[in-house]
């Protein structure tokens, strides 16, 4: 099987190496003396958009994790380009980013296909944003991992819970969830709805979720909050802001926010 290229750099991160390396120095220092985690994270909410926008929230949760015990990142996240019926499983030898090529766990991801039976593998699923802005923190943050790339599309949360709590299991994997919140509502109108995002999160309440909170990636979240709970998890939201902390234009706004479990 060839290798899942790299399809939104140059646009949502930058395409070179170098230029990378820069981009995560001007995120700023890491956070781990600032903030004391009552938890050892087993898994991030993190967002997907361009890193000028959500760039600094996404880093302030990564740069909170300890990847010395973490060989494998599952990264999970909603479709924008293709319809898709259930989720689809790269199955893909190699994943390609800026600064390295990750290997992807072909044998772990097969076995979800066949442990899992919402799920595929679908190679035109496999040019999305969301999952792939994950990896660029990913290739800075953690030590030599392998991949799984999981991109879902009509499905419901429950679907998901199973495979969520399998890899919750196993202390030598980690989970990213990718979500944005709201989107292009005035700045005030974006700040209620998110609230409700961000409250339910801290509470673990997926109920809670449902009174207005907007999230592309609500069916992964859900999932993954469900699967943390009956695991006796904790949650922590790190940050939130809205695209108005980069462009100042509060008329249409997107929300996001970074959470870790553990």
């Amino acid at each position: 099987m060839n290798n899942r290229e790299m399809s939104v750099a140059g646009s949502f991160y930058p395409a070179q190496c170098r230029e990378m390396k820069r981009y995560m120095d001007s995120f700023g220092h890491s956070l781990k003396n600032r903030v004391k985690l009552e938890f050892t994270p087993r898994a991030i909410i993190s967002p997907h958009a361009g890193y000028i926008y959500s760039g600094f929230t996404a880093n302030a949760a990564y740069s909170l994790i300890d990847p010395a015990a973490i060989k494998r990142v599952i990264i999970i996240g909603p479709s924008h380009r293709v319809y898709l019926k259930g989720a689809s499983v790269a199955l893909h030898k190699n994943y390609r980013s800026p600064c390295k090529e990750f290997r992807i766990d072909q044998a772990y991801s097969q076995s979800l296909i066949e442990r899992h039976d919402a799920l595929c593998f679908e190679p035109s699923a496999h040019m999305e944003h969301s999952t792939e802005t994950q990896v660029p923190f990913v290739e800075h943050y953690f030590n030599d991992v392998e991949l799984v790339e999981i991109v879902y599309g009509d499905i419901r949360f429950k679907d998901l819970v199973p495979l969520i709590a399998d890899v919750l299991e196993e202390e030598e994997s980690f989970v990213i969830i990718s979500t944005d919140l709201s989107h292009f509502y005035g700045l005030k109108e974006a700040n209620v709805l998110d609230s409700i995002c961000v409250k339910a999160v801290e509470q673990m309440s997926i109920e809670n979720l449902d009174l207005g909170c907007e999230a592309c990636g609500m069916t992964g979240v859900k999932a993954l909050i469900h699967a943390a709970k009956k695991a006796g998890l904790q949650s922590r939201v790190i940050d939130y802001r809205t695209s108005y902390d980069a462009s100042l234009d509060a008329s249409r706004v997107v929300g996001y926010m970074s959470a870790l479990l553990g």
